[in-house]
């Protein structure tokens, strides 16, 4: 192959557009903690929100001047990055965000994917975990299978009060399949 490996996805766009395109995605990521879009893009949006985010745990001048450079509104984006999303990730040492492939769209079966802040509010294995948990639980299954134990140990691992946040949203789930059955 002339030039040698690929650095990066060109996503079939010149430079600029491509980099209008991530920092757009990765400030919407940032907004709403969960963001869908087609594979490719979600893989080279998550490059640039990781090494965001490592700028964020630095905490310096130079980091903030240099987030700065990437988000469209920085006034609206520099507060959330250097202040909750700072804490929420600074025991992590990686691992910030998570592609979760779905079904294909529907228009031109292009592969899309998720893309999610771990440990937010909108995350979807924490949240999985804990209705697989719960659906055991009103099923009377006391032990719980390989799989299971390790996405339990995932979601709480890094996450502030993770047992117990996992134990109260179990519980919450287990109560709202009770009421539907009676």
């Amino acid at each position: 192959m002339a030039g040698g490996a690929m650095k990066y996805r060109h996503l079939g766009r010149k430079s600029s557009h491509r980099r209008a395109l991530l920092r757009n995605l990765v400030t919407s990521l940032f907004t709403h903690e969960s963001i869908t879009t087609t594979w490719p893009k979600a893989k080279e949006a998550q490059r640039l929100a990781e090494k965001l985010i490592t700028l964020g745990k630095k905490n310096t001048e130079a980091s903030r001047n240099r987030a700065m450079t990437y988000f469209f509104a920085p006034h609206k984006m520099l507060p959330k990055l250097f202040g909750p999303l700072r804490e929420r990730y600074m025991d992590r040492p990686g691992g910030y965000t998570r592609v979760l492939r779905i079904e294909p769209k529907k228009s031109d079966q292009a592969p899309s994917a998720i893309l999610e802040l771990v440990d937010g509010k909108r995350d979807m294995r924490f949240a999985m975990t804990a209705r697989t948990l719960a659906h055991q639980r009103a099923s009377g299954e006391e032990e719980m299978n390989e799989i299971t134990a390790k996405n339990v140990e995932k979601v709480t691992r890094f996450r502030p009060d993770g047992q117990a946040a996992l134990e109260k949203e179990v519980e919450r789930l287990f109560n709202e399949k009770k009421d539907r059955r009676s």
